[in-house]
């Protein structure tokens, strides 16, 4: 049984989402399709990178990742389907990708352009159903991916301004807020491979973390770690630094928004 993914900014209140399913599933009836999130805010390429980058590793070899953020649609811009590790991306020619292309090893790099593996008829404003649900369905059927078109030159791709982790002239190790889940938890871009080469500076020292001008001293273990409604510092899901508050929300705690900086030091 093969294995679809799909990542939208969909949104589950209008049909977009089933007539994708509905697409897949009638040209391969065997498919297993996981949605990771159709959430995403309109048009917020950056999340759906991130979550891209982080999901895709808890699915096994051979799973097609279907991730539709696309302002684009209907435009000239192209649409990308990557081999990394066994697993296959279909996504806009965007950036989306920039994040999992840093990180990974790309095999494979196609532009999508052969219209065996489209709807007949294609819109200009719902690629999601004309283009990408019938060729991860395909691709779920055992086509290989070279069939979809030509290689793609990674130096002509579009690619995303992300914000990585830097160490100030003050020795401060700067990151940002990348995402807030539903919970109010301030996800940012410091993971912990920055996290431990910068600690490395500071051995016996405690990391302390300034978001709006308050600080946060020490790694808690897990939320008790604190008192309800105190505010921690933890490695998230992710394996990067989120600021939460137990039983409460970051966000409200510190009227905190994606874009936002953090600064790391250390106390004592």
């Amino acid at each position: 049984m093969s294995i679809i993914t799909l990542l939208t900014d969909f949104g589950v209140e209008d049909e977009y989402v089933g007539i994708m399913k509905g697409v897949i599933l009638s040209i391969a009836p065997s498919a297993r399709i996981i949605d990771i999130t159709h959430q995403i805010e309109p048009q917020d390429l950056v999340r759906a990178a991130y979550i891209t980058k982080y999901s895709y590793r808890y699915f096994p070899r051979g799973a097609v990742h279907a991730v539709v953020v696309d302002p684009g649609v209907g435009t000239s811009r192209s649409i990308l389907a990557l081999e990394i590790k066994g697993h296959i991306f279909l996504a806009p020619d965007n950036g989306i990708l920039t994040l999992l292309m840093d990180s990974e090893t790309v095999d494979t790099m196609i532009r999508v352009d052969n219209r065996e593996y489209f709807l007949e008829s294609v819109s200009r404003t719902f690629h999601g159903r004309d283009i990408f649900a019938p060729v991860a369905a395909h691709l779920a059927n055992g086509v290989a991916i070279k069939k979809l078109g030509p290689p793609a030159d990674p130096k002509q791709l579009a690619r995303l301004p992300i914000q990585y982790p830097t160490v100030s002239n003050r020795g401060e190790l700067i990151g940002f807020i990348v995402s807030i889940d539903r919970f109010g938890n301030l996800i940012t871009n410091i993971d912990w491979e920055s996290l431990e080469k910068f600690c490395r500076t500071g051995t016996g020292k405690t990391p302390e973390i300034t978001i709006a001008g308050r600080k946060i001293t020490g790694l808690s273990r897990s939320y008790e770690n604190v008192k309800p409604k105190n505010p921690l510092m933890i490695i998230g899901s992710r394996g990067c630094i989120e600021i939460a508050v137990n039983r409460g929300s970051a966000r409200l705690h510190f009227m905190a928004e994606k874009g936002d900086k953090v600064k790391l030091t250390f106390s004592g």
